[in-house]
């Protein structure tokens, strides 16, 4: 399998600003290996939307795939609480 690249929308780099540092790592981490599977099993398609989520604690990383240019971005990164709406 190809290995997708990984683009990180501006507003996600905000979004981490409030996270603790620990946090931090761990989502990074996450988020990186989305290049080699962008579609692991621990992650879900979103129901009315184009987009995927995998959780990593009580965060939640929403991202698309466009597997015609083989491009991962990351859409949003949040509390489980804030992140949907």
């Amino acid at each position: 399998m190809a290995k997708y690249e990984v683009v990180l929308r501006k507003s996600v780099l905000k979004d981490l600003i409030g996270i603790p540092k620990k946090d931090v790592k761990r989502i990074m981490a996450t988020i990186g290996a989305l290049a080699a599977d962008p579609r692991p099993p621990q992650a879900l398609k979103l129901a009315d939307q184009a987009r995927y989520r995998i959780r990593q604690d009580v965060y939640r990383i929403i991202y698309a795939i466009e597997d015609n240019r083989l491009i991962v971005c990351v859409v949003k990164v949040g509390h489980r609480r804030d992140v949907y709406r």
